[in-house]
C-alpha cells in the first residue's frame, strides 16, 4: 500500500550561508521568501522560497547549519551544498510513518518532531529510499 502522500511539500537545499542563498533565490531566480525561522531543535536557521501565483504549491527550503556540529554542516562538509532533502505532504504523519515502517522503510524518529511553522514530521532512511532522503510533513493545523 503507497504512502498517503498528497502533495511534493518543498525540497531542501543545504546552504552555507542563508542570506546570500535567500538573494540568490529571490532576487535571480524571482522566488519570494514566504517564512524564515531558527529551529534550534533541528540546528538549523531555514527559509521557505515560493514560486509562481498559487498558494500550497511546492516550495524550496533553504536550510543552513546554526553550528558545525548540526547534520546539515555535516552534510555540507560531506557532500557540499545542494539538494538535501525531498518533503512530501501527508494528513497524518504518524499514519503516514507506521505506513512506512509496515513496509519495511526505517524512520530516523520514533514519534514526529517539530518542523517549519509548527509542521509535524519524520524522515525516512535514505538507504530504505534510493538514496533520498525522504521527509514526510504534516502542515500546522490553519489559524480558524
Amino acid at each position: 500500500m503507497p504512502l498517503p502522500s498528497t502533495a511534493v511539500d518543498h525540497v531542501g537545499v543545504a546552504v552555507p550561508d542563508l542570506d546570500a542563498a535567500i538573494a540568490f533565490y529571490t532576487q535571480t531566480l524571482g522566488g519570494r521568501l514566504t517564512h524564515r525561522e531558527t529551529n534550534q531543535a533541528q540546528g538549523v536557521e531555514e527559509a521557505m522560497i515560493a514560486f509562481g501565483p498559487v498558494p500550497g504549491s511546492a516550495q524550496v527550503q533553504l536550510l543552513a547549519p546554526l553550528t558545525p556540529e548540526s547534520t546539515i554542516a555535516r552534510f555540507i562538509e560531506r557532500n557540499g551544498p545542494g539538494l538535501q532533502q525531498l518533503a512530501l505532504r501527508v494528513d497524518d504523519v504518524v499514519e503516514a510513518a507506521a505506513q512506512a515502517r509496515a513496509a519495511g522503510i526505517r524512520t530516523l524518529y520514533d514519534e514526529p518532531r517539530r518542523g517549519t511553522a509548527g509542521s509535524s514530521i519524520n524522515f525516512l532512511h535514505p538507504k530504505d529510499a534510493g538514496g533520498v532522503l525522504v521527509e514526510l510533513v504534516q502542515p500546522a493545523p490553519s489559524p480558524e
